[in-house]
């Protein structure tokens, strides 16, 4: 029960103020007056102004609510470390006991596990919920068993009470672990760039550590280089990417005798390697309508630095004109063809027939040139069944197709061979297609296949465009001069600069064009493997290595021509090596260490401008569980080997009775008593003393 005295006027306040100033006057004007009897009458007036006030004495019957202790228990990755997770099952039945002690008190248990998507450890918020879920009034104290990396400190919650923290791990804790400090998000091809980390030690490192570490680092699946370097210094590693496209870099050191973890001693960066600018080399020979064509589409593409020649006199042409009065330039063969043919990414030749402009030296420069990695592609006219052909040339060496000296000129819809259909360059192209096909084309230089695949044919299936890798450089021959008809619209026309672009980009050795490749993408911890290629069987399984060394195998289904893919649920986060064949592929799922191992020692120090605030402390596990007091609010909460919580004395009313402390008969009854007396008082002695 709790008695409370309240008032409840009988007038309105402001008649109750009016009164009060009344009665003050007349009292002023009493003693002024030198009345022996105004303080007799100030009585008898305060016992009328008090029964208008009508005094009443409140009741309530409260029933006490118990108090409520929250406990965050972190079960985050980092608390399997060392011995923390007996320590943390050690802690939890220690407060349990302790707490259920303390009369009219209540705990309340919450787990936090890893956040998703490699999030870390939320306690501040599993412990903003819980407190949510609690009347304010009733929360005595929290407490956080954690190890003190804590991934969400934005999101402390306002505290009713004070907050402790129970600090799992030991002093003597270290660790080593891999940092990149500095990565590029992209690179240019053929140009060094530089990535920074650093391997450093955390906590107390023994001696037996060492000064110094050997860092092992691997690109995508090739071989793995070592080194040593220093620990605890900013180190800058020299990177050349070797292809465009994603590029996974792997570094990694050893584990060390008596650390927390190795789940860091290991960091994957993914780099996207890219061309500077692609120099392209358009040589032609007579003019023609193609050849707006090529140059349009090099000229659009803002990433390729063309250079363009047309053959418009050549040496035989003899009509007078005298040299000074030519506007031609020379054609600078020798700084082409000999000084800088290296510089160039893609030699086209558009029509070119050979007319004693380049020397057969020139052209052996051009099959070296794509022995050791170049690309050329022709596009054929009828000079290419001719006596000045380019296949009369050293270039007959790597030339896919042989002239048979035949011209088919006849209308002819272009169509996809079977490898057509399954080849980066040409799939889907049919799907281009607009209402009634593509458009006919009306020449074909007649060639055999030597080598290579046919893509696309003309009229009885004889080939139109092939492709043939040669050394480490790429051919190809387009065996007609007539695609810019697609480009005008002629008869609906069709996908020339979807062709074309796809063709150079292969020249160019594009990733995504090729036609035997092993690729793979993460998005979470799903991991989709695509598997392209040209051959009719399907292929193998892929080999899936895990971060831990643990193997597994992926049967591919087909999802489309010479597409084959399939999806994988990754158990663990790091580095995935996929093998099929001579094809590997490196794909890194998450990070490399998960934010749960970024930092391992156990520490208090992201806590404390939590628990500061509230008057609690940060205390050791390895020292002992401490003891659990109550103190009083605004009190320090923590002390050597106890942590405190505050009673907060809550309740709920059952009910509540209002009775007059005095009934009115009896305030009238004392003013009339205080008036008498006060009359008889100033009748005996005077109304003046």
């Amino acid at each position: 029960m709790s008695q409370t005295l309240i008032f409840q006027p009988l007038v309105p306040d402001w008649a109750l103020i009016a009164l009060t100033v009344a009665v003050a006057v007349l009292l002023a004007v009493a003693v002024w007056r030198g009345l022996v009897g105004w303080a007799i009458r100030a009585l008898a007036l305060g016992f009328v102004l008090v029964a208008l006030c009508n005094p009443s004495l409140q009741e309530e019957e409260r029933k006490a609510l118990s108090d409520i202790v929250v406990l965050v228990v972190d079960d985050s990755s980092s608390q399997g470390l060392s011995d923390r997770a007996f320590q943390t099952a050690q802690a939890v039945e220690a407060i349990k006991a302790k707490v259920s002690l303390i009369p009219n008190m209540e705990l309340r248990i919450v787990h936090v596990a890893d956040g998703k998507d490699n999030s870390g450890s939320l306690v501040m918020g599993a412990l903003a919920q819980a407190l949510a879920q609690e009347p304010q009034a009733r929360v005595a104290g929290a407490i956080l068993l954690t190890d003190g990396q804590v991934h969400d400190m934005g999101a402390v919650p306002k505290l009713p009470a004070p907050l402790q923290v129970l600090l799992t791990g030991r002093k003597g804790d270290w660790d080593r672990r891999l940092v990149i400090t500095n990565a590029p998000a992209f690179a240019i091809m053929g140009e060094k760039t530089s990535l920074t980390f650093r391997v450093e030690d955390q906590g107390e490192a023994p001696a037996s550590a060492g000064a110094s570490v050997d860092v092992t680092i691997a690109l995508d699946a090739d071989a793995p280089t070592t080194f040593s370097v220093p620990v605890g210094q900013d180190l800058d590693l020299p990177i050349e990417l070797p292809h465009a496209g994603i590029n996974v870099l792997q570094l990694s050191i050893a584990g060390q005798t008596g650390e927390l973890t190795d789940r860091n001693n290991a960091a994957v960066v993914q780099i996207n390697g890219v061309r500077d600018r692609l120099r392209v080399l358009l040589v032609s020979g007579e003019p023609n309508p193609g050849e707006r064509v090529w140059r349009n589409l090099l000229k659009s593409d803002p990433s390729v630095d063309l250079v363009h020649f047309t053959i418009l006199r050549p040496p035989e042409k003899q009509d007078g004109i005298p040299v000074s009065e030519l506007s031609l330039i020379a054609f600078p063969t020798k700084e082409l063809f000999v000084d800088k043919i290296k510089d160039f990414d893609l030699i086209i030749f558009d029509r070119y027939a050979m007319r004693g402009i380049l020397p057969m030296s020139y052209l052996q420069n051009v099959v070296d040139y794509v022995q050791a990695g170049g690309t050329v592609l022709v596009a054929a006219g009828p000079e290419f069944g001719q006596v000045d052909s380019l296949w009369r040339s050293p270039l007959s060496q790597i030339l896919p197709v042989e002239p048979t000296s035949q011209i088919i000129e006849q209308g002819f819809k272009p169509k996809l061979t079977d490898v057509g259909r399954r080849h980066p360059v040409t799939e889907g192209l049919e799907a281009l297609a607009p209402p009634g096909g593509w458009g006919r084309w009306f020449r074909l230089i007649e060639v055999t296949q030597r080598s290579g695949q046919v893509l696309m044919s003309g009229p009885d299936d004889k080939p139109l465009l092939v492709l043939d890798r040669v050394g480490k450089g790429r051919v190809a021959v387009l065996a007609s001069d007539q695609s810019w008809l697609w480009g005008r619209g002629f008869e609906g026309g069709g996908p020339q600069l979807e062709l074309l672009r796809r063709l150079a980009h292969w020249m160019l050795k594009q990733p995504e064009l090729e036609e035997e490749a092993l690729e793979a993408s993460a998005v979470g911890q799903v991991l989709t493997i695509t598997r392209r290629t040209i051959l009719d069987t399907p292929p193998p399984p892929v080999t899936v290595t895990l971060p831990d060394g643990t193997t597994t195998t992926l049967e591919l289904k087909q999802s489309a021509p010479g597409q084959f893919d399939a999806t994988y649920d990754a158990p663990l986060l790091g580095l995935y090596r996929l093998q099929e064949g001579d094809l590997a592929k490196v794909v890194a799922v998450g990070p490399s260490a998960p934010k749960e191992f970024e930092e391992t020692i156990a520490s208090g120090d992201k806590l404390e401008p939590a628990v500061t605030p509230s008057k609690g402390g940060i205390l050791r596990l390895e020292n002992g569980i401490p003891d659990i007091r109550l103190v009083n609010d605004g009190r320090p909460a923590a002390g050597r080997g106890w942590i405190g919580i505050t009673p907060r004395g809550a309740y709920v009313t059952g009910d509540i009775s209002v009775s007059a402390l005095l009934p009115p008969w009896l305030y009238l009854l004392l003013a009339a008593v205080a008036s008498v007396l006060a009359w008889l008082i100033e009748g005996r002695k005077g109304a003046k003393a």
